[in-house]
Order: C-alpha cells, then sequence, then structure tokens
C-alpha cells in the first residue's frame, strides 16, 4: 500500500498577503472638539432623599407581610371549617342544654309549682284526712321544696304508719304511700290493753281487749326472743287462719302455740323455722278437720302434720 503524498504547498508569489490595518489620521481640530469622558462611578445620593425611599421598602414590606397572613388564614379556615362546624354545634347543644337545665329548676322552684292538694293512700286502719290534715303545713310550698324532715315529723305522731314514701305529680299534687304497721295482737298490761305489731310497737291502747285481735301472753314481754317468734308465725298465717287466732302463748322461741275460736282447739306450731310451710300445712288439716271436729293441730314438722 503506497501512501499518499502530501498536497503540493502554493507558491510564495501565489499566497495572499495579509492586510495591515493602518490608523486613520488624527483629525486635531475634531480632537479639540470631543466631551471629556467621565469615569462611571455610583453617585452619592443625598441625605435627604433617603428616607422616603426606606418608607417605600418598609410599606411594601408591611403589605406584603399583611397580604401572606391573610392567605396564611384563609387556607387554615378552609381546612379547618368542618371541625370549626362540629364545635359549633357542640357549643349550641350545650348552651340549649343549660338553659334548658336553668329554665327548669327555676320553675320547678317558683310558685308555678306549687302544692295544693296531697293525697293519702295505702291507709286501712288510719284516717286518711287526719294524715292530710297533719302535713297542710306544706301546702303552697313548690313542689321541689316540700320538706321531708317536716313530714317524717308529722308521721311520727301515728304509731300504725311503718313506712311512707312522697311522690310528687306536677304541677300541683303530692301523693303519701303509707305502709302500714300489721299488728299480731294485744298484751294486757296495768293500762289495758295494748295492741302491737311483731317489732314490739304499741299501736293503741284500750281498757277491754280490743275485737278481732288475738290476746298475747308472753311471759318475758315484747323484748324477749318468744315474742319475736310468735310476731313471726302471726305474719306468715294466711288471713282465714289468722282471723281464727285468739290467743297466743309462747315461753321459749321453740314453743309457740296457737289458741283458735270458741272451740279452743290448739295449733302446737313449735319454732318460728319455716313458718311459711307450717302455715301451708296448717291451712290444709283446717280444711279437712274444721276446728269444731279436731282439738289440736300440730305443725312442728311440716312434713308430717297431725290432727288429734
Amino acid at each position: 500500500m503506497k501512501r499518499p503524498s502530501p498536497l503540493p504547498q502554493q507558491p510564495e508569489s501565489v499566497r495572499p498577503v495579509p492586510r495591515v490595518e493602518r490608523p486613520a489620521p488624527r483629525d486635531p481640530v475634531a480632537a479639540e472638539q470631543t466631551a471629556p469622558v467621565t469615569p462611571l462611578t455610583r453617585a452619592t445620593t443625598d441625605t435627604a432623599t433617603e428616607p422616603p425611599l426606606e418608607g417605600a421598602r418598609l410599606r411594601d414590606v408591611l403589605r406584603a407581610s399583611r397580604a401572606r397572613r391573610r392567605a396564611l388564614s384563609a387556607e387554615v379556615k378552609r381546612f379547618t371549617v368542618r371541625s370549626r362546624r362540629r364545635r359549633n354545634i357542640w357549643i349550641g347543644v350545650g348552651a340549649a342544654l343549660l338553659v334548658t337545665v336553668v329554665g327548669t329548676a327555676g320553675a320547678a322552684y317558683s310558685p308555678l309549682f306549687a302544692l295544693e292538694r296531697i293525697d293519702v293512700v295505702g291507709t286501712a286502719q288510719l284516717d286518711a284526712g287526719a294524715v292530710t290534715d297533719a302535713l297542710s303545713g306544706q301546702l303552697g310550698t313548690p313542689l321541689a321544696l316540700v320538706d321531708d324532715s317536716e313530714v317524717k315529723a308529722a308521721l311520727v305522731r301515728f304509731p300504725l304508719v311503718e313506712s311512707y314514701t312522697l311522690e310528687a305529680r306536677p304541677p300541683h299534687d303530692l301523693v303519701v304511700n303509707i305502709v302500714e304497721r300489721t299488728p299480731i295482737g294485744a298484751m294486757q298490761t296495768a293500762a289495758g290493753f295494748t295492741v302491737v305489731d311483731a317489732a314490739g310497737v304499741a299501736l293503741s291502747t284500750t281498757p277491754d281487749a280490743p275485737a278481732g285481735q288475738p290476746v298475747l301472753d308472753i311471759a318475758e314481754g315484747t323484748d324477749s326472743a318468744a315474742f319475736h317468734a310468735a310476731g313471726r308465725v302471726m305474719r306468715a298465717l294466711p288471713d282465714a287462719v289468722r282471723s281464727q287466732v285468739t290467743g297466743v302463748s309462747a315461753s321459749t322461741p321453740d314453743d309457740v302455740t296457737l289458741t283458735l275460736g270458741a272451740s279452743g282447739s290448739t295449733v302446737v306450731w313449735g319454732s318460728a323455722d319455716r313458718s311459711a310451710e307450717k302455715a301451708v300445712v296448717l291451712d290444709r288439716l283446717m280444711q279437712k278437720s274444721p276446728p269444731d271436729r279436731a282439738k289440736e293441730y300440730d305443725v312442728t314438722s311440716p312434713d308430717a302434720g297431725v290432727v288429734r
């Protein structure tokens, strides 16, 4: 392989001669008319004109800051609108409840709900009118301000009242529900015959034995265990059997004995244990063998009642 020969060089006579720029001749008249050149330097400003420029910049900065705060506040409101709505709802509900409570309390303690009528219910032996008269001092008092202590003090004067409850019926009524004491018999004392309940509370005293109440023969009085046993027995008797009991005796808690009617039949009861079962057994024995045909009923063991 042959190496290519270099291109032939042009002869120096043919090469272009570089052009040399010669400066133009200086015109002495134009040179004299040319203005002098002033160096470019920053001109100093007068101090009298500086404050307006700084005040303008400060106003621009404050204006931009206010615009930024307004934009930020708008964004915050846009993103918190739901939470603010919920908060306003809760505030409205709370305010409504507060107004309702305050209004109700104000009305309840106002003369609009003054007591005008007292109804006494649950009395059988008590005179309901006497109880109403004893509570008449509460008339005109707002129902919410009826004094329980004064009501209790008025009802304590009635020994037959075992317990009571008050029921307000707006706007003007008060219902007094009374539970009377149940007498179990009369005990003979120096003052006569005192009717007592199962707790030994004296209900009334008469010179003679009261009709419809069995005579209690308890040797140790109303504070003894024998008396409490007799009370439990009398409270366990059904009305049909209790109405036939004319006497109750007990010297110990385990030998309670009942006397029935004019026939003088006796019921050997024993202790007050299982009194509810004994009462059922005695009722069945009396239905099969009435007291005029039996002298004694033994229910000391309710599993095996005996008639003699």
